[in-house]
């Protein structure tokens, strides 16, 4: 049992919200999101970025190396404009590519919208930390959270992190049963 907090990680990836343009919309409805998943305590490290690859490897980094998050989320830089690069910077940070949570997500989408196949959200391993990126619309964020989350849980006990257990009224973490 983990005596602290589980740490993750709420990035959101934006030149206009980053610079004050507009209010970060994104990064608010991830944790509204996981404060009705989960049930195991948790704290946010949250923050603003602009699209800059080294901007978005570097956050990265150091909420997965640094920080100790066992998830990072990042809303955001996921869609084909030509500054949308946050699936290029969390592959290049990551040591595994789960490639099953952005074609989950594509699925979910595209029951809503037909643009949803222009979205390039992935999912990755690095070190201890599960990284998983969301699109910026609010009401997509809440849809593709809770169409992978299931299997976050589950994922990050593979990879060494801590056990995280979910309000079962709200989503069902799935685990395998013990044989």
């Amino acid at each position: 049992m983990e005596s602290s907090p589980a740490r993750i990680g709420i990035v959101t990836v934006s030149d206009r919200a980053s610079s004050g343009v507009y209010q970060d919309l994104g990064g608010p409805a991830i944790r509204k999101a996981l404060e009705k998943i989960l049930a195991t305590p948790w704290q946010a490290l949250s923050c603003v970025i602009p699209d800059e690859q080294p901007v978005i490897e570097e956050t990265l980094k150091d909420l997965c190396d640094t920080q100790g998050c066992c998830l990072v989320v990042t809303t955001g830089g996921t869609g084909p404009a030509p500054r949308d690069i946050t699936p290029e910077a969390t592959e290049a940070v990551c040591d595994k590519i789960l490639d099953g949570f952005g074609e989950q997500m594509r699925a979910v989408s595209l029951k809503v919208v037909p643009t949803a196949i222009l979205s390039r959200q992935i999912a990755g391993i690095r070190g201890k930390s599960l990284i998983i990126n969301l699109p910026g619309k609010p009401s997509s964020i809440n849809d593709c959270l809770h169409a992978v989350f299931p299997a976050v849980p589950y994922c990050i006990d593979l990879i060494g992190g801590p056990y995280l257990e979910t309000h079962p009224e709200v989503l069902t973490a799935f685990r395998p049963k013990k044989q």
